[in-house]
């Protein structure tokens, strides 16, 4: 079992509540060695992190703050952005009446016992922490980063990560690559997420000719209107006036092709705004993929990801 989790997941835990309650339970932490985790209230002038126990404060040295603050590989933004939220971090000490803190140990360790022993195709958990216009950047354990590129996230294209993912989302997400020949300490780490959503066969089986359904514009060409049903999984509709993308639009299924891997659509109707669903059914959510084929038996057209 990985007991290293993106940040926020030991939070709620009562064993780190019980470690977190008073200065003889930090020490304990302190003894055994056990990565906690607690609110972020203050970055101070000189980037230093500072929690609020109740009973006494903790502070985490901007060169304890995160991997690679002391070398420039990591900008300070890194520890900004981590006020009002949850941050883990190992008990060093005390001094001053005030806990010493180091989130650097905590990300070491997390390095050295599951970052390192992670390959391609593993399927692990990881927490979205900022989007950007070609990925998602997500942490992966500790505060370690991961991205998953755009065109990684599912089938379906989107216009931006923000059609799939909201900032603090837990999702699953299978290692794609390593690249370990950096000099960083961390390996550079990229996951892909479309994998674990379904196959064409495996989507399609949810929807049948004659049905009217919900979608979602994500294409607007001379020849049809592609739109999105599931996040694998997207139909070719006739054109149609005043439609645009992002735009939600109740579809009639008139036919399944299976050996094409199409769905003929017609629009029935389309609204703007359309409400975006976070809660993904994962037709993979553990273990390990040694490779995915996403076409159908009969289709002459493969798409497949190998993972190893």
């Amino acid at each position: 079992m990985n007991d290293y989790l993106p940040e926020g997941a030991l939070l709620i835990k009562e064993e780190n509540r019980r470690l977190t309650e008073s200065v003889k339970s930090l020490e304990e932490a302190l003894a055994s060695n056990r990565t906690v985790e607690a609110i972020c209230v203050v970055c101070d002038s000189e980037h230093n992190l500072i929690v609020d126990f109740g009973f006494m404060k903790g502070i985490i040295p901007r060169n304890e703050g995160a991997i690679g603050i002391e070398d420039g590989t990591t900008r300070d933004i890194a520890l900004i952005s981590r006020v009002n939220k949850p941050i883990c971090f190992k008990v060093v000490g005390f001094a001053d009446g005030m806990a010493l803190l180091s989130r650097k140990q905590a990300q070491l360790e997390c390095i050295e016992d599951y970052i390192n022993g992670l390959n391609n195709g593993d399927v692990i958990r990881a927490k979205v922490t900022h989007l950007e216009q070609f990925g998602c950047f997500v942490d992966i354990g500790c505060g370690l980063p991961s991205l998953i590129p755009i065109d990684a996230i599912s089938v379906s294209r989107i216009s931006h990560p923000s059609d799939r993912f909201c900032v603090g989302q837990e999702i699953i997400a299978a290692v794609k690559s390593i690249d370990r020949s950096m000099r960083n300490i961390f390996p550079k780490i990229t996951l892909t997420h479309k994998e674990l959503l379904g196959t064409w066969s495996q989507n399609a089986s949810s929807f049948s000719a004659g049905e009217t359904v919900s979608g979602i514009v994500r294409s607007v060409e001379s020849y049809g209107i592609f739109i999105e049903l599931l996040p694998n999984l997207a139909g070719l509709a006739e054109l149609r006036e005043n439609i645009s993308i992002n735009q939600a639009v109740s579809v009639y299924i008139k036919a399944i092709i299976p050996e094409k891997m199409k769905i003929k659509l017609i629009i029935v109707n389309a609204f703007d705004n359309p409400k975006i669903n976070y809660n993904y059914k994962y037709h993979i959510n553990s273990g390990k993929i040694n490779s995915w084929v996403y076409s159908t038996k009969s289709s002459d057209k493969i798409i497949r990801t190998d993972f190893i």
